[in-house]
């Protein structure tokens, strides 16, 4: 009974812990990156990924809506920015009950890096879709239930 409870109680704190704790390396590496005009503050443009890994991890931006190095660094310890580096389920897009605004599923879109993502419609399967950018091609973007974001050759 006892292994039995220090078992159950292990699995509990792992499932507590953030799933990838970025370091203070990887994250001063990240801000590098995105502050492409070294000014110590994101622009609109380059803060748009971030801002939206921010959002679909419920993390709120400052009132001025800047985001700066502190900032940053703050959210990226407090891994607001993992879902940029989620791995996408195998089959996805899976079909399912799908209940992320259209907003919500263009965040995660964003966050996973595509750009210009336009109008999404849900389908019957519960899968958002429309047309986006990625790596300078044009996509179609489909985000299943889990919010796994899928792009595809646009026809």
């Amino acid at each position: 009974m006892k292994k039995l409870l220090m078992v159950a109680a292990m699995a509990a704190t792992c499932a507590a812990l953030p799933a990838y704790a970025a370091t203070d390396a990887e994250c001063q590496a990240m801000w590098t990156k995105a502050d492409v005009d070294k000014d110590g503050t994101l622009s609109p443009t380059e803060s748009m990924r971030y801002t939206a890994a921010m959002r679909v991890n419920e993390k709120q931006m400052a009132a001025d809506g800047k985001l700066d190095q502190a900032t940053f660094l703050k959210y990226c310890k407090d891994d607001a920015y993992s879902y940029m580096t989620r791995k996408t389920d195998a089959g996805a897009p899976l079909k399912g009950a799908n209940s992320f605004t259209e907003g919500q599923a263009k965040d995660r879109a964003v966050a996973q890096g595509l750009t210009n993502v336009g109008v999404l419609k849900k389908d019957d399967d519960g899968i958002w879709r429309g047309p986006a950018m990625h790596d300078g091609k044009s996509v179609q973007v489909a985000i299943d239930f889990k919010g796994n974001v899928v792009p595809q050759p646009a026809p």
